[in-house]
């Protein structure tokens, strides 16, 4: 049987990094759809079964946030991978707030970039393959079904997550009444404890409090300077 190659939307306009780049991830056994351009990259994705996505920020017609934008309004889950320049911290936290899963600095090792890419699709294979230990979580009055990603509750019926939340909810209600330290959750569910992420981190917390706060009953707690706490009567 002839196993199926992740395809790559890799979307970079300079023309050295984006040959030398692609001729690698090819080597790699990856499938790599390229282009330089932000609106074309959109029309690509449109119309082609995209497996993750690699996006330059800087880019002709439409940029890597708008970009990211547009791809985050017809699917949520497609893992997103900025490349962004070093000096322009800025750019990582806009990129994760925006959905991104993950940034890489140029100049970046091909190294680094096929290593981030096999993590991604690692996890998506073992949501693929209906893997998901305990796909079914169930706390207080919520049902989160993370396989369907979907959250449930008498108050809110059923509402529609990321599989980011997901993920991160489902760490939460499986610790509940725990002080998680922001480290821990960082690699627990995104596999890095890289500062920037720890911004996202506080993002999705964000989110997930919205979800949550028809129960009064339970509560995302921030404890300051370690991380957070989920508070739920047992």
């Amino acid at each position: 049987m002839i196993m199926k190659k992740s395809r790559i939307l890799f979307v970079e306009d300079d023309l050295y990094l984006s040959f030398v780049t692609k001729d690698n991830l090819v080597l790699s056994g990856y499938d790599v759809v390229h282009t330089d351009s932000g609106a074309k990259a959109f029309e690509i994705f449109r119309k082609n079964d995209i497996d993750i996505c690699i996006l330059d920020i800087m880019l002709p017609e439409m940029d890597g946030f708008t970009l990211a934008k547009k791809i985050r309004e017809i699917n949520k889950d497609v893992p997103i991978l900025f490349l962004t320049a070093k000096s322009l911290k800025e750019d990582k936290i806009k990129g994760l707030k925006l959905g991104a899963d993950d940034y890489i600095t140029k100049p970046f090792s091909i190294e680094e970039l096929i290593l981030k890419i096999e993590i991604f699709m690692k996890r998506s294979k073992i949501y693929g393959n209906r893997t998901i230990e305990l796909a079914i979580v169930t706390v207080g009055s919520f049902t989160l079904d993370c396989e369907n990603l979907t959250l449930t509750s008498p108050q809110t019926g059923e509402v529609r997550v990321t599989r980011k939340e997901s993920k991160l909810m489902r760490y939460l209600f499986l610790n509940k009444n725990k002080v998680l330290r922001k480290e821990a959750i960082l690699m627990d569910v995104w596999g890095n404890d890289d500062y920037y992420l720890s911004r996202s981190l506080d993002v999705f917390i964000f989110r997930l409090r919205k979800y949550l706060k028809s129960d009064p009953s339970m509560n995302i707690e921030t404890i300051f300077g370690v991380g957070v706490k989920f508070n739920c009567p047992e």
